[in-house]
């Protein structure tokens, strides 16, 4: 896509028109993300009036700082056919992590959007809206920590976005740890403006459209902005893209490894196989005498035979069960952005911002099933019928059974809120600008749905228990072999279902300070400075269905389905001061400071942290630049206050592997070693704040007028990162047992910390896990850097029109952890199981003459592993066009496409679990649209 680095030079035409393009004057404000529209345009940077841009509180005539800012604008996102904020941001280069998206239906956060800046996870960069802190999305990322959700920020407000690359919690707190993504709205709008677009797939589904009106007047003392936007999109299912509708789709056609399909034996009492021995998914009963007739009663399902004898496998199969599997919601967004301001003196000015979103989603997971191990909480059962031990038996719930097409949606309604107003203007005698601000942001999200309940599952199919068998001490239940293999009808399906909704909400109210201005003459210039004093309160409540709960006794908890709640505030109290220091002529040093006091349960009670950074122009079209800072992140509330909640995780059993003499390091694969077992979590008061430094480097040169080239190095560390107790919960566990831990050392067997470690790796009478109970803590280390690189060309011709190129790439050359202190760092970057990218790169190409605008671009993803860790597969490349045409003075039409070549993920072979490929890659494939532009003056 296109990008531009905020690092134009002065006096270059190139320059001017970047600068022109992307940034306009202020209108007095220190906090100063708001662009305001000036009518003369400068010619050049030197004669610019002086900006505030992201990463520093000082307004300076130079747009480039110390460290790289990348600029989306607002005209970036239109014409290269992104639909929101979210999409736009995501293919830019610096973004090399991975996230949960709506591929996954059945995670936490399937109706939200977050970003991964440098592969350091979602909440390590900061979002700002106008520069100040949104509310975090309420549900936590995978259930653990918070994030800034990007879906409800309308694109049709938005002025610009500007990326930060590299700490800067010297200037804005906490979470700048890998950056700042700041998305600046329109202010100081003149005119109205209508946009119309609507658009499809190739490939079916997913109908949109997108309604915006865009407006503002302009008064001799007042200003009025506001925007307005509607944004429909159909839901795309798993049975509408045939590379994803089927189990049969597995590229490596191993039917008994896919997800849902497993055997089920039957043994006598004795605990020998009976003559069938094994069933699969779909009714898991079937016997081989009647498999026909009772798998076609079921028009989802069909019959499957492998095997003889005891090993005979009779099983009703549904390939399809993937099929109703939403991967992409449905959903219908409206929004409503208000920016006025009003002079009350020629020195001051008063200001108020509003900002709404309503979101109504619809989120379909695949179809329900359930299985005798998970409703009777017991592998294996004696039935009085069979007249032997069962074993697991898996039952699918088939779309002709639950009615209605056999959806199975949840719904989610969300609203946001945004407000803030102040004051702002200049005092000694226009010296310095101040900025009062008072906001408050706030985000509420519901979810309803239908689910089975567990009792009432297990009373319709296996009934209750009738005591314990004499021979085998196992539970007693007569299973309901008609039910088992006979299709339900709608009203069975729901009268084993019942309604349960989720609710949770986050807001944060701040307040803030700003003084910024020339403190007095250097020979080399102003010394410059900015000082901010801030106070905020953060709340956040998730609230799911008391019957969710672990600790829920009734008989209508859902079945297999466990949740957590979380409820805390946090107060913050914050001073910084930063300094622009000229020490010679073409050299500039910047130096910032800033100490965030925390009031909340966790132990982290304050944190200083500061910046430095140098800018040197040799001369006029060559700048070098270099920064230094240090950064922090305060544990998300949910890992403090996190009540208990369920999940089923793959265990490492080290203490069996060390007890067989076997190297716990690589010689323990396989399920003896690594059981499923459930597991529960919650949050932990005891953390600290996760503590970084990061540094950058780099050079800005605009080679001719028409050409300039960018070239940054990062580097940034982490200390403490907060991650669940879970490997090392077992290598604890597995040394506290045998007196020693890996290396040979002793290991106090009778410490309170070994008696915790111990008690929280639950084990059965035979040894073998079943159940682990863990916490968040401060236990990792990360280290990271690259090279951010940017090229851009323009070409103005009188016949052919104006041309314009740019390129911009990320190269990752170290992302590396160490788990424990002391350890060794593994090289995550090149590690066969971690799947972030290794390098990214976009492009576009322009062409504009009379009415005619053409743009063509793209992004290349680099390689990731294969799902088998022997090798790579190939880089992901996307290709988008756009055509309009100005067909009056005020209307334009286009159309335009998003992945022209109908590109879908990289072939990988291997790739034997559901969807078969890699989350990050887009299965939705080609779409078009056709929009249509009026300005009313």
């Amino acid at each position: 896509m296109s990008v531009r680095n905020t690092n134009a030079l002065k006096r270059s035409r190139l320059s001017a028109a970047l600068i022109t393009a992307l940034v306009v004057p202020f209108a007095g404000t220190a906090f100063a993300q708001e662009a305001e529209q000036s009518a003369p345009q400068p010619s050049s940077t030197s004669t610019l009036d002086k900006v505030v841009v992201t990463g520093s509180r000082i307004k300076k005539a130079e747009i480039e700082g110390p460290a790289p800012v990348t600029v989306i604008t607002a005209d970036d996102i239109e014409k290269q056919g992104f639909s929101t904020v979210y999409n736009a941001l995501n293919t830019l280069t610096q973004f090399t992590g991975s996230v949960q998206n709506e591929l996954n239906q059945d995670g936490f956060t399937p109706n939200a959007s977050f970003l991964n800046l440098r592969g350091l996870g979602p909440g390590y960069q900061l979002v700002l809206i106008n520069g100040r802190r949104a509310a975090d999305y309420p549900l936590p990322y995978n259930s653990q920590s918070n994030a800034v959700n990007l879906a409800n920020i309308p694109a049709g407000a938005i002025e610009r976005i500007e990326v930060l690359s590299g700490g800067a919690s010297a200037i804005y707190g906490s979470d700048a740890v890998a950056g700042v993504v700041n998305v600046i709205m329109k202010t100081n709008f003149e005119g109205d403006q209508f946009n119309l677009r609507v658009g499809t797939t190739t490939m079916g589904g997913g109908d949109s459209g997108r309604l915006q009106w865009v407006g503002g007047k302009i008064g001799e003392r007042t200003s009025l902005t506001y925007a307005f936007e509607i944004l429909e999109r159909e839901a795309i299912y798993g049975r509408q893209r045939k590379f994803m509708d089927s189990y049969r789709d597995d590229p490596t056609h191993q039917a008994t490894s896919l997800p849902g399909v497993r055997y089920t034996t039957w043994v006598d009492a004795n605990g020998n196989p009976t003559a069938v021995a094994a069933n699969r998914v779909g009714l898991g009963w079937p016997m081989a005498s009647n498999l026909e007739a009772t798998c076609n009663q079921f028009p989802e399902f069909e019959p499957v035979r492998a095997g003889t004898g005891v090993t005979q496998q009779a099983y009703c199969a549904y390939y399809d069960y993937p099929a109703g599997q939403a991967i992409r919601n449905s959903d219908r967004n409206y929004s409503a952005y208000l920016y006025g301001t009003y002079e009350l003196t020629d020195a001051i000015q008063a200001w108020a911002q509003l900002g709404y979103t309503n979101s109504q989603a619809k989120v379909a997971s695949a179809s329900r099933a359930f299985s005798s191990a998970r409703v009777l909480g017991v592998n294996n059962f004696y039935d009085p019928n069979i007249g032997g031990v069962v074993g697991n038996v898996y039952r699918v719930i088939a779309p002709s059974e639950i009615g209605d097409g056999g959806g199975q949606p949840s719904k989610f309604k969300e609203q946001s809120l945004d407000f803030a107003s102040g004051l702002r203007g200049t005092v000694f005698d226009g010296r310095f600008d101040w900025d009062a601000t008072l906001s408050h942001s706030r985000y509420n999200a519901d979810e309803n749905f239908h689910w089975l309940v567990e009792s009432k599952v297990r009373d319709v199919f296996f009934g209750p228990e009738l005591g314990r068998h004499a021979g085998t001490g196992y539970a007693i239940h007569a299973m309901n072999l008609n039910r088992l293999t006979s299709p339900l009808s709608s009203a069975d399906y729901n009268a084993m279902t019942s309604h349960y909704k989720n609710e949770s909400s986050s807001q944060v109210t701040q307040g803030s300070f700003v003084l910024s201005g020339d403190l007095f003459e250097m020979p080399a210039g102003s010394l410059a400075m900015a000082a901010v004093l801030e106070a905020a309160s953060q709340k956040y409540d998730v609230s799911p269905d008391t019957r969710i709960l672990l600790d829920y006794t009734g008989d209508d908890a859902p079945m297999d389905m466990t949740g957590g709640a979380g409820k805390g505030s946090r107060d913050r109290y914050s001073a910084g001061v930063e300094f622009s220091i000229p020490l010679l002529n073409s050299l500039k040093a910047s130096l910032a400071g800033r100490y965030d006091k925390f009031n909340d349960a966790s132990e982290i009670d304050g944190a200083f942290t500061w910046s430095t950074g140098l800018e040197w122009r040799p001369t006029d079209s060559l700048l070098l630049r270099g920064s230094y800072a240090t950064s922090f992140k305060a544990p998300d509330m949910h890992y403090i206050y996190a009540g208990q909640s369920g999940f089923y995780i793959y265990a490492f059993d080290e203490y069996a592997c060390r007890v067989a003499g076997r190297n716990p390091a690589k010689d323990c694969t396989g399920s003896l070693y690594n059981p499923q077992v459930f597991g529960t979590r919650k949050g932990d008061p005891r953390l600290k704040a996760e503590e970084g430094k990061s540094f950058t480097a780099g050079i800005v040169w605009d080679v001719t007028d028409d050409l300039s080239l960018t070239v940054d190095y990062y580097n940034i560390e982490l200390e403490g990162a907060i991650s669940d107790l879970t490997s090392r919960l077992y290598r604890e566990e597995a040394a506290c047992r045998l007196g020693t831990n890996r290396d040979g050392s002793p290991v106090d067997q009778n410490s309170a910390r070994c008696a915790d470690f111990v008690s929280r790796v639950m084990r059965d009478n035979t040894g073998e896990i079943v159940e682990i109970a863990t916490y968040p803590q401060n236990q990792s280390q990360t280290r990271t850097s690259g090279i951010d690189a940017r090229v851009a060309y323009k070409l103005d011709t009188d016949r052919m029109g104006e041309f314009g190129a740019e390129l911009a790439w990320t190269h990752v050359l170290k992302l590396e952890a160490q788990e424990y202190a002391g350890e060794e760092y593994e090289n995550q970057r090149d590690h066969m199981q971690f799947f972030n990218f290794r390098s990214r790169v976009n492009w576009q190409v322009g062409w504009q003459k009379d009415d005619w605008n053409v743009n063509v671009n793209g992004y290349r993803w680099g390689s990731l592993p294969n799902w088998a860790e022997t090798g790579r597969i190939a880089p992901y490349i996307i290709w988008n066009a756009r055509v309009e045409k100005k067909i009056t003075d005020k209307a334009t039409v286009g159309v335009s496409v998003n992945n022209l070549l109908n590109k879908l993920h990289p072939e990988d072979d291997t790739f034997n679990r559901y969807p078969y490929f890699w989350r990050a890659f887009s299965p939705i494939g080609r779409e078009v649209f056709v929009h249509f532009n009026y300005k009313f003056n």
